[in-house]
């Protein structure tokens, strides 16, 4: 998995498994947000 110019492996090692664990909390508040401004929209 690519993210940016970051290649991404989750079996990867400590920087790795810390790099996904941050991309998934990210990903979750982008949605969060996301789902709000939708919601505050309708």
């Amino acid at each position: 998995m690519r993210i940016g110019n970051t290649e991404v492996r989750p079996v990867g090692g400590g920087p790795g498994c810390l790099a996904m664990i941050l991309f998934s909390i990210v990903a979750s508040v982008v949605l969060t947000l996301l789902l709000n401004a939708g919601l505050a929209l309708f």
